[in-house]
C-alpha cells in the first residue's frame, strides 16, 4: 500500500512548494534566468541521486539507455515551469490558477489517453468532464 501512496504524497508536497515558488518568483527577475538557477539546482540534486542510486561505475551504461523521451521531457518541463511563472505574473491566484491548469490537463489527458493509447472513455468520465468544466466556470467567474 505504501508503494502506491508515497509517490502521490511526494507529488502533492512537491507541487505545493512548486506553486508557492512559482507564485513568489520576483516579477523583476528574468523568468529564464530564474529557471536557469532552478535547473542548476535540479541538475546537481539529480546527479547526486543518480550516482548514489546507480553507482559511479554504471553511470555511462545508464546514460546510453536514454532515448528521445528525456529530451522532450526537458523541453516540456521548461514550458511547464515558465507557464506557471507567467500564469501567476498575469494575475492568477495560487488557489485557482493551478487548479484550473490541472483540471484542463486532466481533461486533455483523458482525450490523449483515448486517441493515443486506445483507453476507453466511460460515461462516468464524461460526467466528470462536465462537472470539471462546470467547476472551472464557477471558480473563474
Amino acid at each position: 500500500m505504501w508503494n502506491m501512496i508515497w509517490p502521490l504524497v511526494l507529488i502533492v508536497v512537491s507541487n505545493c512548494f512548486y506553486n508557492i515558488c512559482a507564485k513568489s518568483t520576483p516579477e523583476n527577475v528574468n523568468t529564464f534566468g530564474a529557471l536557469t538557477i532552478t535547473y542548476f539546482i535540479g541538475a546537481v540534486l539529480s546527479s547526486i541521486l543518480f550516482v548514489s542510486s546507480a553507482g559511479p561505475v554504471v553511470v555511462i551504461t545508464e546514460i546510453r539507455k536514454v532515448n528521445w523521451t528525456s529530451f522532450v521531457l526537458g523541453l516540456s518541463i521548461v514550458g511547464l515551469e515558465a507557464g506557471y511563472v507567467f500564469l501567476y505574473r498575469a494575475g492568477w491566484k495560487v488557489s485557482s490558477g493551478a487548479l484550473t491548469a490541472n483540471i484542463c490537463l486532466a481533461i486533455a489527458l483523458i482525450i490523449i489517453g483515448f486517441l493515443l493509447y486506445k483507453e476507453t472513455i466511460s460515461l462516468r468520465q464524461v460526467a466528470g468532464i462536465v462537472v470539471c468544466v462546470t467547476g472551472l466556470f464557477l471558480i473563474n467567474h
